[in-house]
């Protein structure tokens, strides 16, 4: 096997975030095309809830460690 230096992995942080937006986009349209508007507004605010969830469950996950004296 040859050694040669590896190179870093490209990011793809910013293409993930657009590709999310647009699935979310068109989930969007053939549920409100299915069941109404009432239900895009039930799952926007699902993964709002969802997301902020998410956050807040990483924030405590990531606390500094303070010793107690």
């Amino acid at each position: 096997m040859i050694n040669r230096p590896t190179q870093s992995a490209p990011n793809y942080t910013n293409a993930c975030i657009v590709m999310f937006g647009v699935n979310l986009s068109w989930v969007f349209l053939v549920l409100w095309a299915l069941w109404g508007l009432l239900a895009v507004v039930a799952l926007g605010w699902t993964l709002n809830r969802w997301m902020t969830w998410l956050e807040a469950r990483k924030a405590r996950a990531c606390l500094p460690f303070t010793p107690q004296r």
